[in-house]
């Protein structure tokens, strides 16, 4: 049978264009929204990204309240309310309504979110599994609230304003709610609640709130009332940059030259530096950065992957800070021992800053709890941000499996009560993808959380070993009072003197000698802690 051919016009009829909105309808698992318990979580956690980012850059201590409330099987309605700085009424469509639009994926700057798609996934999340419109309640403290219903146009990618209204209350801060449908509610470790419990932790300066749909009201108290200090904008670095980066610039920069452009659009670039540039491409850096073509774009990157330049500049960084960690690990988990290590700043892919932020507990309440037993917890964030899915495929969950935890002294460490809190601090996280739930295996990443891994390690070993040592020294000593007495009855007979008297002359010796024995293991103890660096310890491969 002929097969009858088709004209290339007729195979382009369907050809059409779609919006971003319209993909992300079809591929909602590329957002995290791609089964009923990660849906749920990553509505908490876009919901929780906001407020943080929101209030810290306003300067605000955060307060935030989220209620979860059981329509049906498998729907629910969610409830969220902040204290930050509200939203001005021309941009709230944008941040419900909009993907790909925000205040973060232009900035070079350390943010939770850094995608621009966020609460708009919220909302069309919800509307394409009920139908309905979320609801915003929104004022910046000027006595107007805004009262807002919407959806998402899909087809055009912009916000479709149901109902709004406006009216006067003294208030400050956003309020969201809306309904979801397909989804579930448990207290797994990948739980809105778990999600909300690690946020905690990662962020001492927070009060957070949650009601689950049982009712149940759980109050993560603020440990810490410092807001964190907002981390600088810094310049993209020369290492690293991509020939379309530099095109782009180019495109949307100020400067009359080239010189100029590259000076002031780049950090640790110097005119010194232009000028071993110029000297490696064929044409004048004195050209408008506007007319640069794309082979000289090429050849300004190839020239500057030759040149060195320092290190760039790390207060865009904003660590936790190690008290905080410390005072948060102590207020959730109230552990036995815990430690805490933050690495200096160093660099990925040439020139993108980035730091590593670890701590162990051990005891109290450490550790996850299964059936009768406990096992070890592995808290992933990056910054500050928990990260509760697709672990193993994460930079952090390799360099943690890496790592020879017999050789610190800990010979079982998937059943131990341990907690490790590993944190990556960037102004770039390498997600793996948009779902923002794992990080891509870069080298020196990996190199930098084992490092810091390792450090901790051996202060966990020096303590296990101390407890392990008081253990058997108390069990000495009990066995040494209790034959003190047999003793003293013995050489009571021999000398024919008051056997208390020589009972309570053997038990001072004993404790002296254990006393002093003490004092020699803890002089012993401190020469051996003279300082190593780690990254002389042990030699890494990192594949």
């Amino acid at each position: 049978m002929e097969v009858r051919r088709k004209h290339a016009d007729d195979l382009f009829k369907e050809f059409k264009e779609i919006s971003i909105t319209e993909f992300f309808r079809k591929n909602k698992a590329h957002l995290g929204y791609s089964g009923k318990l990660r849906s749920l979580t990553t509505i908490v956690h876009e919901i929780t990204t906001n407020s943080l980012d929101a209030c810290e850059e306003a300067g605000i201590l955060p307060e935030i309240e989220i209620e979860i409330r059981r329509l049906g099987d498998e729907h629910y309605k969610f409830f969220a309310r902040d204290n930050g700085p509200g939203i001005p009424i021309k941009h709230i469509s944008d941040v419900f309504g909009k993907m790909l639009a925000g205040t973060k994926f232009h900035r070079n700057v350390q943010l939770r979110g850094q995608q621009g798609i966020g609460v708009a996934g919220v909302t069309l999340f919800s509307q394409i599994t009920t139908g309905k419109p979320i609801r915003v309640r929104t004022s910046t403290g000027d006595g107007k609230v805004n009262d807002i219903k919407l959806m998402i146009d899909i087809s055009k990618n912009k916000a479709d304003i149901i109902e709004q209204s406006e009216y006067s209350e003294y208030w400050r801060g956003t309020e969201l709610e809306g309904e979801i449908k397909g989804v579930k509610f448990n207290l797994s470790e990948r739980s809105p609640f778990e999600y909300l419990r690690r946020s905690a932790i990662a962020n001492p300066h927070a009060k957070i709130t949650f009601i689950d749909p049982e009712g149940r009201k759980t109050i993560f108290e603020r440990s810490s009332n410092d807001v964190p200090k907002p981390p600088k904008e810094i310049k993209p670095h020369p290492k690293g940059i991509e020939v379309d980066d530099i095109l782009s610039m180019a495109k949307a920069t100020k400067a009359r030259r080239t010189n100029s452009f590259l000076v002031s659009e780049f950090s640790r670039m110097s005119n010194a530096k232009v000028k071993e540039i110029q000297e490696m491409v064929s044409f004048d850096l004195k050209k408008n950065p506007r007319r640069l073509t794309w082979a000289e774009c090429e050849e300004l990157v190839n020239a500057m992957n030759k040149i060195k330049f320092l290190a760039p500049p790390t207060d865009g960084l904003q660590p936790i800070d190690e008290e905080h960690i410390r005072e948060s690990v102590l207020n959730i988990l109230d552990p036995e021992f815990e430690v805490v290590l933050t690495r200096s700043p160093k660099v990925y892919s040439g020139g993108i800053p980035f730091q590593v932020e670890v701590a162990i507990a051990y005891g109290g309440h450490a550790g996850r709890n299964i059936g009768d037993g406990t096992r070890a917890e592995i808290m992933r964030f990056a910054n500050r941000t928990p990260l509760l899915f697709d672990a193993g495929g994460c930079a952090i969950t390799k360099a943690v499996n890496d790592i020879d935890w017999k050789r610190y002294g800990i010979k079982d460490f998937e059943n131990s009560p341990i907690t490790l809190f590993i944190n990556l601090i960037s102004t770039y996280v390498p997600y793996t993808s948009a779902g923002k739930q794992s990080i891509a295996h870069e080298r020196e990443i990996v190199k930098e959380i084992k490092f810091a891994l390792m450090d901790i390690g051996r202060k966990f070993q020096m303590f296990h070993s101390k407890k392990r040592r008081a253990i058997e020294k108390e069990a000495r000593r009990q066995l040494l009072l209790k034959y003190s007495t047999e003793l003293a009855l013995g050489l009571a007979k021999l000398t024919e003197k008051d056997d208390e008297k020589i009972l309570k002359e053997l038990t001072a010796l004993i404790e002296e000698k254990l006393k002093l024995a003490a004092e020699l293991e803890l002089l012993e103890e401190g020469e051996a802690e003279e300082e190593i660096p780690i990254e002389e310890e042990i030699e890494i491969e990192v594949k």
